[in-house]
């Protein structure tokens, strides 16, 4: 029951090829962005479309599964976690990010991205 309390599911489309970084320690990190649309019909009664961007952060071999499976435009069910981080940029500003800790993903439409990257 643990894992139903930080729980996000999301089916959207890459925005960009995901960045896989191996680290010397053998560790790998892939991040990417997920767009989702929402159509809604506006008080003139025309329809509206809405598009979110999420940030996606994958670890171990899920972030190599990533590399090699996602290319921008995939269509993807991504489940995971939020996660809330704040830093300091080169500027002294205090930034905020949040992002999902990816959990699992599968490939809605993995025939049409292997025949635009081919």
């Amino acid at each position: 029951m643990n894992t139903l309390r930080n729980t996000v599911s999301l089916i959207g489309n890459l925005g960009g090829d995901p960045e896989v970084t191996t680290f010397e320690s053998g560790k790998t990190l892939a991040r990417f962005s997920v767009a989702t649309h929402e159509s809604y019909k506006n008080n003139d009664n025309e329809w509206v479309e809405n598009t979110q961007w999420h940030n996606v952060v994958a670890w171990g071999k899920s972030a190599e599964l990533c590399g090699k499976l996602l290319k921008k435009g995939s269509e993807v069910v991504l489940e995971g976690k939020l996660t809330n981080d704040s830093y300091t940029n080169k500027e002294g500003e205090k930034r905020f990010r949040t992002e999902i800790n990816l959990r699992e993903f599968m490939v809605l439409n993995r025939d049409k991205a292997v025949q635009k990257s081919a």
